[in-house]
């Protein structure tokens, strides 16, 4: 077990290395960040002072170096944008993104599993044909359009949810949360259910097809021929089984979310890390993207060790194919 996440640890240190070099080359070679500090009527000397401030003026080395050391500290800069610091601003739009993704998450898992077990158990029914082409429809249309409708019907038409922010919020410490309000929960059930949408589809279909292979398995035919109920053979036997690639998809797809959810947050003009990751984009506020860059490469790493430690302790197969013959 040691030898198996020190193995993942290097490789997770590797791949963060490897962003902090691109993003360090965005904030070194894309835009001058002298002419956005000073404006461009600065004089020269008025430069130097300045490049001698930030340390622009020592080899490309050092300053990655540096660059790694303050972004392993959280420091990632001031941003051109807002004049604020990097950290503080990424720190008070994050949890939106957090908890609009587990939102969406969790809808995906409470409506794509059972939805999923019931297209394989009964294949043949009218409610796993509804379910499948439901299912296809999610995946083939937009989130951005799925947005757009539910705006038109529930915010227009109905008047039943907010189209847009994050209702009353309550603060606890340094967390601002709208999940302890009714208001809040109004107001994030369309953005959840958007980006939801597309990952019930991918959990329907890929739980079908892992329980229509385990089902088919004689590991389950034996459990039905001793006679154990239909619920046990489903669930305790054939889920479990099936549950593994389901725990990879629904790992990386809350990291796409978080990372990758910023046009329906600009739809909805949810004030999360998306929407500001276009807002630094259309002002070209490089420190604040180079940051961005570094937090996504982060969450989908931590997502990624976590799903492979839950591998190593759901699937024997894997501790005894590893290089210490099981005893890693």
């Amino acid at each position: 077990m040691i030898a198996f996440l020190f193995r993942r640890i290097v490789q997770a240190l590797l791949v963060l290395l490897t962003v902090a070099a691109i993003a360090f080359m965005m904030n070194t070679f894309l835009g001058d960040p002298l002419a956005t500090i000073l404006g461009p009527d600065s004089t020269a000397a008025q430069r130097d002072q300045v490049r001698i401030q930030l340390g622009l003026d020592r080899p490309l080395v050092v300053q990655f170096a540096d660059f790694v050391w303050r972004s392993a500290q959280g420091d990632f800069g001031m941003s051109y944008r807002l004049g604020r610091p990097v950290a503080a601003v990424l720190a008070e739009r994050a949890p939106a993104s957090i908890e609009l993704t587990i939102v969406g998450v969790a809808l995906a898992v409470l409506i794509g599993i059972p939805a999923g077990l019931v297209t394989a158990i009964w294949p043949a029914s009218a409610a796993s044909r509804v379910i499948l082409a439901v299912s296809l429809f999610g995946i083939s249309v937009p989130s951005f359009f799925v947005a757009v409708i539910l705006i038109w019907v529930f915010s227009v038409n109905l008047g039943w949810f907010p189209s847009f922010g994050r209702g009353q919020l309550v603060t606890i410490g340094t967390w601002q949360t709208g999940l302890l309000t009714p208001s809040g929960w109004r107001a994030i059930i369309m953005p959840a259910f958007s980006i939801a949408i597309f990952q019930i589809a991918i959990i329907i279909r890929l739980v079908r097809a892992e329980m229509l292979e385990v089902l088919r398995t004689d590991f389950i035919r034996f459990t039905q021929a001793r006679g154990l109920m239909a619920r046990s053979i489903y669930i305790s036997h054939g889920l479990r089984n099936a549950l593994l690639q389901v725990i990879t998809i629904i790992g990386l797809q809350f990291g796409s979310i978080l990372a990758f959810a910023a046009i329906t947050e600009t739809v909805f003009q949810w004030p999360g890390l998306g929407y500001l990751f276009l807002q630094s984009v259309q002002a070209a506020d490089v420190s604040m993207m180079s940051a961005f860059l570094m937090l996504v490469a982060l969450i989908f790493v931590t997502t990624n060790f976590i799903i492979d430690c839950l591998y190593y302790i759901m699937d024997p197969r894997i501790r005894a194919d590893g290089p210490m013959g099981g005893h890693a």
